[in-house]
């Protein structure tokens, strides 16, 4: 006799905590975690500090390990040997992670590489000097080692260090049942997976299935007549940021990644594209302030060179700005109200050319602002640029004539904000396209030579029309 299955009576749920409490706990570690930490390790109570530790999440517990100090997070360290989480170790901030692998070894960080999937060991082992790398892949054993090295021959930032080798791929004449059959008998399945990859003989994927779909299909039907011929596949030496906008553009949870024969080597999923927007985004950041890579845990020494060749250029065209000025010397002594206005047209100019960078940045960097369409996005920028200039022509100009009582040089004021504010609606736009038709980031350059073409421009279009004009 068959029964028939009923549906399980819906409970309701255990009581949960506060939302309140709810939403600081989502909010990852908390000063309260870390003081807690600080005090065990200044009191000499290492097992406790480890036990706080311990009993964080990995992301967390990283994010603890990195508010620390230098002091304090070595004693922690120290007394987390021997049960280190290998996931704490692949979520430590870059500059953290360098110090923590130095201080753990190469034993223990290969038996923590050994537990991680492809992609995270890749990512620990890319901050390691090449010596120290080859000790501690020799530590790793032999599959897990093969896997990693085969990653790590991809180039850096590349999809291929991106993406784990764990994936799942059947044949087409598979059926459903044959499927879930593998699926349950299998001991090496990858921790997370959302979709099936099909195959031909040569591993070249012909389709994929969503496991949702799997499910709802009956166990005859054969995997052919059930997958997506619509492949977004991702060749393993593309770059890491285009690979992330492939996810953005299509919407995809994952996504294969094949080698130069179209073969499938691997799988990236949606959580390390996740981490490589917000890397990239962090990065675009710091370089548009000319900050180059940045970490609190960094040392003083490292921080300056990493910030002093921006700020060397900008001291360079600092003086080309001052040369301008010089040359209008004998204006400035004429009318020393000059002196006092100049600055606000400059400034004013460099604030609108950096808005626009920003602007050009963002657009270039998710292809929305090509060759195609730059004309088009050039003239709208300058249009802009002309609209808001006439506006603070207007109230510049009003301020300048009422302060000093002459409207003649409200007038001067006024024209040299809208020419300054045109030309840096102009510059905020051409200045990245141009870098990045030469091949350089414009997210690095773009804000210095803005500011240097706001600074003389805005200069010498004041002075000049003030000499002109006025004397």
């Amino acid at each position: 006799m068959v029964e028939r299955m009923t549906e399980p009576a819906l409970q309701d749920p255990p009581p949960g905590p506060p939302k309140e409490a709810a939403a600081e706990e989502l909010a990852g570690v908390t000063p309260e975690q870390v003081g807690a930490v600080t005090a065990a390790v200044t009191g000499g109570d290492m097992e406790k500090a480890a036990g706080l530790v311990l009993q964080l999440h990995a992301a967390d517990a990283a994010a603890l390990i990195g508010q620390l100090d230098e002091t304090q997070r070595r004693a922690v360290i120290e007394a987390l040997r021997g049960r280190f989480d290998a996931e704490v170790l692949a979520s430590l901030e870059s500059s953290v992670q360098e110090k923590v692998l130095e201080q753990l070894g190469t034993e223990e960080v290969a038996s923590a590489v050994a537990e991680l999937e492809t992609d995270d060991a890749v990512h620990v082992l890319a901050a390691l000097d090449d010596d120290v790398r080859s000790d501690v892949l020799d530590a790793v054993p032999g599959p897990e080692r093969s896997q990693i090295e085969q990653s790590l021959a991809y180039p850096e930032e590349s999809a291929g260090r991106l993406m784990q080798q764990a994936f799942i791929a059947m044949p087409e004449f598979w059926s459903v049942g044959q499927a879930i059959d593998y699926l349950r008998d299998a001991d090496n399945l990858p921790d997370e997976f959302y979709e099936l990859f099909v195959t031909d003989p040569e591993r070249r994927p012909v389709g994929t299935i969503p496991l949702n779909r799997v499910l709802k299909a009956k166990r005859h039907t054969v995997l052919r007549d059930i997958m997506g011929r619509d492949l977004t596949l991702i060749p393993a030496a593309m770059d890491q940021e285009e690979a992330a906008f492939q996810f953005q553009q299509y919407d995809l949870p994952s996504a294969g990644v094949v080698d130069e024969g179209g073969r499938l080597v691997g799988v990236i999923m949606i959580d390390d594209v996740l981490d490589v927007v917000q890397e990239e985004v962090e990065e675009d950041l710091l370089r548009l302030s000319g900050a180059g890579e940045a970490g609190l845990a960094r040392s003083v020494g490292a921080t300056a060179r990493a910030r002093f060749p921006w700020l060397f250029v900008n001291v360079i065209t600092a003086f080309l700005a001052a040369g301008v000025i010089a040359f209008f010397e004998g204006t400035i002594e004429q009318m020393v109200a000059a002196a006092v206005l100049m600055p606000i047209v400059a400034s004013m100019g460099g604030n609108a050319g950096n808005q626009t960078v920003a602007v050009a940045v963002r657009a270039i960097a998710t292809h929305t602002l090509t060759t195609t369409n730059a004309a088009r996005i050039v003239l709208n920028e300058v249009l802009v640029g002309g609209a808001n200039g006439i506006v603070f022509a207007v109230i510049v100009g009003v301020v300048g004539a009422a302060w000093y009582g002459t409207p003649e040089l409200g007038m001067v004021f006024g024209l040299a904000m809208l020419i300054n504010m045109v030309a840096a609606a102009l510059a905020g736009i051409l200045i990245p396209l141009g870098l990045d038709k030469f091949g350089v980031d414009p997210a690095v350059a773009s804000s210095v030579f803005v500011t240097t073409v706001t600074d003389v421009v805005g200069f010498f279009v004041f002075l000049g029309l003030v000499t002109v004009l006025l004397l």
